[in-house]
């Protein structure tokens, strides 16, 4: 089943990835299932320009042509996109506001996890807002895990990655000590257990048309 489909036009398609679904097919047939390949059972000359992690939700575009792919692919290489993501994280940060710099590299020993490297990392930059703040049993019952401690304090963060590194907003918020509630590879608990997804999701993409030249902006409401 395609995802929800944002925007569909000659040259481009916007869909609203769900969570644990991955964008590209992973090593082995159990992981042959993701989005390129239901997108392209319907549209077989679709092709990914970006990726979202396997549990990461939202906005994603997959180009139509070779021409197409050529030039959105490199508006992503050139940091020439807008990105705006949602998440929730454990704690509440002081500040209202702030910026995360540190450099990213892959753990080559444990894999496929992402580690601050401020020597042969590459540089990453996170500007950071938190918009609200509660407690887990504030959350939808949907959401919450059954034996989620109700009193853990949360925020919600909006976050505009400048860069793009593998895992850059699970790693920069865990090195802050504000961890994505859900994440099982940078959370410890109760943090990873008391929701019952990765809390972060992909709310706003702004890029240019291929063809016109118009700048286009698609939305997705974070679903937690």
């Amino acid at each position: 089943m395609i995802p929800p489909i944002l925007h569909l036009d000659e040259r481009l398609m916007v869909l609203d990835k769900p969570t644990s679904l991955l964008t590209v097919p992973g090593i082995g047939p159990e992981k042959a299932d993701c989005l390129a390949s239901r997108v392209q059972a319907v549209h077989p000359e679709a092709k990914i320009v970006h990726r979202l992690d396997r549990d990461t939700s939202g906005v994603i575009v997959m180009a139509r042509d070779a021409e197409a792919h050529r030039e959105l692919s490199r508006q992503f290489h050139d940091r020439e996109t807008e990105k705006t993501y949602h998440a929730l994280v454990a704690g509440r940060p002081e500040a209202d506001r702030g910026v995360i710099e540190l450099p990213l590299r892959k753990d080559l020993e444990n894999t496929p996890l992402q580690i601050v490297d401020h020597v042969h990392g590459k540089a990453s930059l996170t500007r950071w807002r938190r918009t609200s703040h509660g407690v887990v049993g504030d959350l939808d019952s949907t959401l919450a895990s059954s034996d989620a401690d109700a009193t853990l304090v949360i925020a919600r963060i909006e976050l505009e990655p400048k860069t793009g590194r593998s895992h850059q907003l699970r790693v920069h918020l865990k090195e802050i000590g504000h961890p994505i509630l859900g994440d099982d590879l940078y959370t410890p608990d109760p943090w990873r257990t008391c929701v019952q997804r990765l809390c972060l999701h992909s709310s706003r993409l702004w890029l240019v048309h291929p063809s016109t030249g118009a700048p286009m902006t698609f939305h997705s409401p974070p679903p937690f």
